[in-house]
């Protein structure tokens, strides 16, 4: 009897057990469905806004002189030339500044800096930071670029005020990639009698660029895309020369900004080329860091 009373607990525990495994897996279906169906009205709006662009700006994109000449007052003429160059070198600028300051905090943070409380709060702040509006460090690099070390309205502020924007995003993920190197390439390293900075340029940082770049290309391509920051650097949004590093100086977002708010009908369908030469340059940037980043994965 007691044995038969054991069959059927068991029974019923089985019993149980694969009922809930079966709404489990009912339930995992409904949301799988769920978030399949974001993702394909995300695509189909994205597919929308790009047929429209494509649709009033492709014209006007393959115009003569639309990428070669400056601005003009006329929506039919000009071109963007100077807007083209100045986010070219923004974007250069960025790279140089907050690649080797990114990576060099995220390798102090996850590798030299002791486990103590400053290092939570720089920890957290930096977190942070990552998540503040870019009109805020506009405002930062108006006080400090322009009036504090007073470089003025030029291109030089806006890429710094840009390089401040991009700092937090690159640390984090620089950080998370150095993170995910295994512990047993630096012991065996170690293990060899090798110096532990050594240890780091041969083996940790090849390791992690792959991680590196993606934080890179995501943190440029915002740069790259942004307008409120520069708006209070001073970007402007009619230049006829090719800006230096310490002349007034434009943006595509500026531009696309500045075609917008014209009352003309051609001035629209300028907006939507430059819009198409905004994403060929950071398509062509993300292509370029994807490259090098499939280059260091398949080493």
């Amino acid at each position: 009897m007691t044995r038969s009373f054991q069959q059927n607990d068991s029974w019923d525990s089985t019993t149980e057990f694969t009922d809930n495994v079966e709404k489990r897996e009912t339930l995992g279906k409904v949301f799988e469905f769920l978030f399949l169906l974001g993702l394909l009205i995300g695509l189909f709006i994205l597919a929308l806004l790009l047929f429209d662009i494509l649709r009033d700006g492709l014209g006007r994109f393959l115009s003569p002189g639309f990428l070669t000449e400056t601005p003009s007052r006329f929506p039919d003429q000009g071109g963007i030339r100077p807007a083209i160059i100045s986010s070219i070198l923004l974007g250069v600028v960025v790279i140089l500044v907050t690649v080797p300051i990114g990576v060099g905090a995220a390798l102090y943070l996850e590798e030299y800096a002791p486990k103590v409380w400053w290092t939570a709060i720089i920890e957290i702040n930096i977190s942070n930071l990552a998540g503040v509006p870019s009109i805020v460090y506009g405002l930062l690099g108006l006080g400090v670029f322009n009036y504090l070390l007073r470089f003025g309205p030029a291109l030089i502020s806006g890429a710094l005020t840009l390089s401040l924007l991009s700092l937090p995003v690159i640390i984090v993920t620089a950080r998370e990639a150095i993170r995910a190197v295994p512990d047993s390439l630096r012991n065996a390293s170690y293990g060899l009698g090798v110096t532990k900075w050594r240890t780091i340029s041969s083996h940790v940082i090849p390791y992690a660029i792959p991680g590196i770049l993606t934080g890179v290309i995501i943190s440029v391509s915002r740069a790259i895309g942004d307008a409120a920051s520069l708006i209070v650097v001073g970007a402007v949004g009619f230049l006829t020369f090719d800006p230096g590093l310490f002349q007034r100086f434009m943006a595509l977002p500026i531009q696309i900004y500045s075609y917008i708010t014209r009352p003309e009908p051609g001035f629209a369908d300028a907006a939507a080329a430059t819009i198409i030469a905004l994403l060929l340059l950071i398509l062509t940037l993300n292509g370029v860091a994807i490259y090098i980043r499939q280059r260091f994965s398949t080493r």
